[in-house]
């Protein structure tokens, strides 16, 4: 099932598309991708993490690594799925030890982001795959948090970070991470669930989502990309999360999809990441229209970029060349959607909305031909 190129949206999220994005052309479409204003609400901060940095902060720490050059390690990233993904990507973050570390790849991160014209970014991190190679969880959240900080005053990107729990762990484990967090309460905002997801199922974490919700802090979860819409479920009814992380296998549960368009339940879909995970063999595959035209709130995001083929706009592209179903509608719904899915405050929201709206009215008069 997918939709046709610019066929009316289902809109349980009740905006209406701007006049202009109707007189934009499919041609004037892949330069206008490029510099839509648009929210990353799915980046694995420890993904980010470059092969050519992770061999600088190596050299720089002191830690071997099993890889003899920066190409070698870049050659091992052929993944059959996703547990042979965090193996190799527990084994890059491992060269992160000094407060410096963690502001140099987040800082590498946001100035892409910029360069995509990424205005939010909400940022995952995994602090247990640092405390448990010893490194102080006040080492890791100190030298991303001021990345975050620079980033808003220095190139006007506003991040936050999301404290991940790692769901192949236990809940008590979970637990003491959470109250390992809590003196650094204003430096985060929510708390995720990621890592391997066949036979972890949400409710696995649910007492420390309940404790989260009870400090007001925001929640998400992965659910739905390995393992199947029962997790998705049990997210909403038992986590009781605010979006979804990746959420692609929704499309197998009609009751489910009706539930996630009604109540406007942000997905955040890593096209990318689907790929080179196998979730999907093509992207030519990947449900995105399906949950677009079925009035679902998808957005598209990086997922972890480094080890997965690209960034936010490389997404983008790629997903767009491949479903020419997608035009000029479906890409302002899901810049809006990213948008209006963050936690920022609805007036900074609205701020980044009009932003949009200029853009595509901009992109419009542009594309309007000349009077005689």
């Amino acid at each position: 099932m997918t939709a046709p190129q610019d066929a009316p949206l289902k809109a349980p999220w009740s905006f209406a598309l701007p006049e202009s994005v109707h007189r934009v052309p499919a041609s004037a479409l892949p330069a206008l991708i490029e510099r839509l204003p648009k929210a990353e609400l799915h980046l694995h901060i420890e993904g980010s993490l470059e092969p050519e940095l992770i061999f600088a902060l190596a050299q720089r720490n002191g830690v071997a690594l099993p890889y003899a050059s920066v190409e070698a390690l870049r050659a091992a990233y052929a993944f059959t799925d996703l547990q042979s993904f965090l193996d190799i990507y527990y084994a890059g973050a491992s060269v992160l030890l000094q407060e410096q570390d963690f502001f140099d790849m987040a800082w590498a991160y946001l100035l892409r982001a910029q360069a995509d014209q990424v205005v939010r970014a909400e940022l995952f991190f995994d602090p247990q795959t640092h405390t448990e190679r010893g490194v102080p969880f006040e080492v890791v959240i100190r030298g991303l948090h001021r990345a975050c900080r620079q980033a808003q005053a220095s190139l006007g990107v506003s991040a936050d970070l999301i404290l991940c729990f790692l769901r192949h762990l236990s809940e008590e484990e979970a637990l003491a991470t959470l109250q390992q967090a809590l003196p650094y309460r204003d430096l985060f905002i929510g708390v995720g669930l990621d890592s391997a997801e066949r036979g972890h199922p949400p409710e696995k974490f649910a007492r420390v989502f309940a404790q989260a919700r009870a400090l007001g802090l925001h929640v998400v979860a992965h659910a739905g990309e390995e393992g199947p819409p029962a997790y998705v479920w049990s997210a909403l009814d038992v986590l009781q999360v605010e979006r979804i992380d990746h959420g692609v296998r929704s499309v197998e549960d009609p009751a489910l999809m009706d539930r996630l368009a009604a109540q406007g339940v942000p997905l955040t879909v890593c096209p990318l990441s689907n790929l080179k995970l196998c979730v999907v063999r093509d992207l030519a595959d990947h449900p995105l229209p399906t949950l677009l035209a079925a009035g679902l709130k998808a957005t598209i995001n990086a997922d972890d970029p480094a080890y997965f083929g690209g960034y936010l706009n490389d997404n983008w592209r790629a997903t767009f060349a491949a479903l020419p179903q997608l035009g000029p509608a479906q890409a302002y719904a899901l810049a809006r959607h990213s948008l209006e899915a963050t936690f920022a405050p609805p007036e900074v929201q609205a701020a980044w909305v009009a932003r949009l709206d200029a853009a595509f009215e901009e992109a419009a008069a542009a594309s309007a031909p000349l009077r005689p």
